[in-house]
């Protein structure tokens, strides 16, 4: 690794090759506001203007966060020319900004607040008209306010960058800019997956997820019979929103407040994890002896099947049948759980925490029957949860409710990180095809997270891949759309990562989260991964087929996987004829 010598405000340091001022200026200490940089690893135009310094021997002002180090550069970014600078373009912003904080569902996460407190902005310096305002509210899972856009362009590099479909872009111009789709359009009439990634990465609140809180509450005032699931990845970063550690485990805690919020039970999603496992490793078995379509792609991932609709309609015979999980537990819920229970079915209410803002769109899919009543992001339910005044940190470590569907297995928990529905599928495949049980447990040819990984599992005789984020993922499926893949089974997740990093989870900012190190970004996926494996580890059953509730309930009500009354209540189907974007 090349080393450059450098000064910063006077003092000597050495600092990798190829960085840019402001990344220098990290690793030696120094915080210089920003409002761009912090897009997962992608800065974006520098157009902020807002981490300025003075760098000797350049003319004026550098943006820091583009101007790369150099050997003997000296850089001041305290001088009286860069900290007025500074404070003028944060003043700037705010002139055109929609400043309720208070009621700003961003509030205690906005970094724009952050950066007007760290350059001393001054109460409406600047006064004058505002850009018109554009509310969307239309799409399912996100929200869109212009008023709260300070046009860093974040969102629009993450789309790219992440999904490759360039939803977002700059439109207009000179004061009447703004980001949206093309000509301003909703998200609803745009081909926007939905995953959320935008909202993940945007500075302010001009991008959040569109919440159903008050649809909660309005079931519990109802005296409905609210039964709650978690996702396997809430429980990877939900203490986060506490204020604990990047990697830190959160299930018992969780469950502990989810009984304090008063839900009538509290399930794991864990469960029809290993029911999804069941029927969707059943049907691969069943493509692979009767000559079915292959290679087989994994349904879990609303997002993912969003841009499939969109995008590779010629490809649904590919994609599993099955439902996800939280659509199959409302859906189990609501029938073989109402009728052991001796309860209507109008009288309960389903909602799923889940890590995805996709989902909130999927719940609503026509196909769902009303599986699912209500998605709540892990941000959204740490609102509850502080809402509630419920103190986390002295929260007891509680189990998941034990009621027919309590039972979960290791194979279930790895469902949040890209790779894990692949290796819980591969867990059972290899017994049912074997008749015993894989002797490692673990298939680490399908563990990582690269953004394509391959592999060829010798023991079952087949190949299979695993993608996550749509960018990494249109090279498979285009080889799927020409008939050239050499696939039996590929897993796809919409965002890169997986579940863990999805559009519904804590934010992870460097500049506001002060007890994490300033390399987060590049480890807060595999720390949150970890939490997962970990517990997977942990656990005394790993394989979905030994869940012995998912048995009972094969035994008592469903009969078998791929049953007719399997297919009837986890199974869906999906739709080539969404509206298509025009210039696609």
């Amino acid at each position: 690794m090349a080393l450059v010598n450098i000064k910063i405000n006077g003092q000597p340091y050495q600092v990798e090759a190829g960085l840019t001022v402001l990344e220098a200026a990290r690793a030696c200490g120094y915080e210089i506001p920003s409002l761009c940089a912090f897009n997962h690893g992608k800065c974006s135009l520098a157009s902020c203007r807002v981490c300025l310094v003075e760098v000797v021997g350049a003319r004026g002002l550098v943006a820091s966060c583009v101007y790369p180090v150099n050997e003997g550069m000296e850089i001041i970014t305290n001088s009286p020319k860069a900290v007025e600078a500074r404070r003028a373009s944060v003043e700037l912003i705010l002139s055109n900004h929609e400043k309720n904080c208070l009621q700003c569902p961003k509030n205690g996460h906005c970094e724009l607040l952050h950066v007007a407190e760290m350059v001393g902005a001054r109460d409406q310096k600047y006064v004058g008209e505002m850009t018109e305002k554009t509310v969307d509210e239309v799409a399912p899972g996100i929200i869109r306010n212009t008023a709260k856009c300070i046009l860093c362009g974040r969102c629009i590099e993450r789309c790219k960058e992440a999904q490759g479909i360039s939803i977002l872009g700059f439109e207009n111009r000179g004061f009447r800019t703004i980001v949206a789709p093309v000509q301003n359009r909703s998200f609803a009439e745009s081909p926007c997956m939905q995953c959320g990634q935008c909202v993940n990465v945007c500075p302010t609140g001009a991008l959040m997820e569109k919440s159903e809180i008050e649809k909660v509450d309005e079931a519990f005032k109802a005296g409905k019979k609210v039964i709650v699931q978690t996702a396997p990845a809430v429980r990877a970063a939900i203490a986060e929103e506490f204020g604990a550690k990047i990697g830190t485990a959160g299930t018992g805690k969780m469950v502990a407040a989810l009984h304090r919020l008063g839900f009538y039970r509290v399930f794991d999603t864990n469960f029809a994890a290993d029911l999804t496992i069941m029927e969707e490793g059943y049907e691969l078995i069943h493509r692979i002896k009767n000559g079915g379509v292959l290679p087989q792609i994994t349904s879990c991932s609303p997002g993912w099947i969003n841009y499939m609709e969109y995008f590779y309609p010629e490809i649904i015979p590919n994609i599993s049948t099955c439902k996800s999980p939280h659509m199959m537990m409302g859906a189990i819920i609501k029938s073989y759980y109402a009728e052991k229970n001796g309860i209507d079915p109008k009288d309960i209410f389903v909602v799923s925490i889940m890590p995805c803002t996709a989902k909130k769109y999927e719940r609503q899919r026509p196909e769902m029957a009303n599986d699912v009543d209500a998605v709540l992001t892990t941000r959204e339910l740490a609102k509850m949860i502080k809402r509630a005044g419920i103190n986390w940190n002295k929260l007891p470590e509680e189990e998941f409710d034990n009621d027919l569907l309590g039972e979960y297995t290791g194979a279930g928990v790895i469902f949040g990180v890209t790779g894990g529905v692949m290796e819980a599928a591969l867990r059972t495949a290899y017994f049912v095809l074997k008749g015993k049980e894989y002797p490692l447990v673990n298939f680490q040819e399908v563990r990582g997270l690269e953004g394509v990984k391959e592999a060829e599992i010798k023991e079952l005789g087949i190949k299979v891949a695993v993608t996550s984020g749509m960018k990494n993922a249109k090279p498979l499926l285009d080889a799927v759309k020409a008939g050239t893949s050499p696939y039996a089974f590929i897993e796809v997740m919409g965002c890169p990562g997986g579940c863990i990093n999805g559009g519904g989870q804590p934010y992870v900012h460097p500049t506001l989260l002060p007890n994490e190190d300033a390399d987060i970004l590049d480890t807060y996926r595999a720390k949150r991964a970890s939490v997962l494996y970990s517990e997977d580890e942990r656990q005394v059953l790993r394989q979905s087929h030994n869940n012995k509730d998912i048995q009972k309930l094969y035994k008592e009500y469903l009969g078998e996987p791929l049953s007719e009354k399997s297919e009837a209540l986890l199974h869906t189907h999906y739709n080539a004829n969404r509206e298509k974007y025009p210039n696609k």
